[in-house]
């Protein structure tokens, strides 16, 4: 049984030793051809999983990049909402109407004649907040307004007179003029 086909074969006379050294040669360079075959195939497999493992990086750190932009802006809007809740001034007592624009609508809300002075000559500013609106003062409108551009709705910015010789500087014309 050691004895390989080809051995047998040329014992019983049914093929000649050129025959069997021919197959011998096919059979190797049959052996050899699939090495090399398989060894491009291996570094084509091992090609396309180093391409899709690029990819899959690629994915995971767009991913990381979004999970950091919005933790990043959850953080801002929780920073937002305590300034504000801090430092909102209380609208109890308020009775007198204050109308102002957000965007192309006019809105209204009650504040005191004091916050509406303070209002008029920027010391206040009027923040959107929740589902409504807040006073706060200007500093920390100025703050949140660096974190959140659309968080502020009005601040008005002082006006210094232009004029020193002005004749009218002690007559200020009201805000509330109905024409």
């Amino acid at each position: 049984m050691g004895n390989s086909l080809s051995d047998q074969l040329l014992k019983a006379g049914l093929a000649s030793k050129k025959q069997a050294r021919k197959a011998d040669q096919a059979r190797k360079r049959k052996e050899k051809l699939q090495r090399h075959n398989k060894q491009a195939t291996t570094d084509e497999s091992t090609r396309l999983a180093q391409q899709a493992m690029e990819k899959q990086a690629h994915r995971d750190r767009e991913l990381n990049r979004q999970k950091q932009r919005a933790a990043e802006q959850k953080a801002i809007t929780a920073q937002i909402r305590q300034l504000i809740e801090l430092n909102r001034l209380d609208r109890e007592r308020a009775d007198t109407s204050y109308q102002f624009t957000d965007g192309p609508t006019i809105r209204q809300i009650l504040v005191t004649d004091k916050m509406r002075q303070q209002l008029l000559q920027g010391q206040l500013a009027i923040i959107r907040f929740d589902d409504g609106y807040e006073i706060i003062p200007a500093t920390i409108a100025d703050k949140i307004h660096q974190r959140d551009e659309q968080a502020v709705v009005q601040r008005n910015t002082p006006q210094a007179s232009s004029d020193p010789t002005d004749p009218y500087a002690d007559y200020p014309v009201p805000d509330d003029l109905m024409w």
